[in-house]
């Protein structure tokens, strides 16, 4: 309980400040996710191969994704607006939108979790699926079953991503090099 009120008392105090925050928390995740998953990701598959590249880039999404839990922990603040979609999983009012969006937060864990873990990563699954609303307590031990499932599973889709998208362009070059060279001759 004492973590609890700990935890309230570190909520934003109004509105804008609310947003100021996710639009922070969004805007620095984008640059950092896009850095990692378009250029860092596919350099490393390209230079290491999909099995040594995909298993060094899953161990530096690991880690990546321990340090943000540990600073949003620590930060205690809502930086994506996570803790606040939670409080409509429990809405039963009369509003048709919130009834919406309680139906939606509700129907299965297991198609968010796939959905997060493909979307964005392990950090934001989690923070997502860990119960409770504003305790920026850590995680459980089914906390950490998730973040671990969602850490392969993601890490297996940007895996395949890569190389394919690699595969791709390998292909287009040699496709395009081998017209040229036909065309003059």
């Amino acid at each position: 309980m004492e973590e609890s009120n700990e935890s309230q008392s570190h909520l934003p105090t109004s509105n804008k400040t609310k947003a100021s925050e996710v639009v922070v928390g969004i805007s620095s995740s984008y640059f950092m996710d896009t850095a990692f998953d378009y250029f860092l990701y596919p350099s490393v598959i390209y230079k290491l191969g999909i099995l040594k590249g995909g298993i060094v880039m899953t161990v530096l999404a690991c880690l990546m994704n321990i340090i943000s839990l540990y600073f949003y922990d620590w930060s205690k603040r809502d930086w994506f607006g996570f803790e606040a979609l939670k409080y409509f999983q429990g809405y039963h009012g009369t509003n048709s939108l919130k009834n919406i969006a309680a139906w939606l937060l509700n129907k299965n864990n297991f198609i968010i979790m796939l959905f997060l873990s493909i979307k964005e990563d392990a950090f934001k699954t989690v923070v997502y699926m860990r119960h409770g609303k504003y305790q920026y307590n850590g995680l459980t031990a089914r906390d950490w079953k998730i973040f671990i499932a969602s850490l392969i599973i993601g890490n297996a889709y940007w895996t395949l991503a890569a190389y394919t998208g690699l595969s791709l362009l390998e292909w287009g070059y040699k496709f395009l090099h081998q017209g040229a060279q036909m065309w003059q001759g």
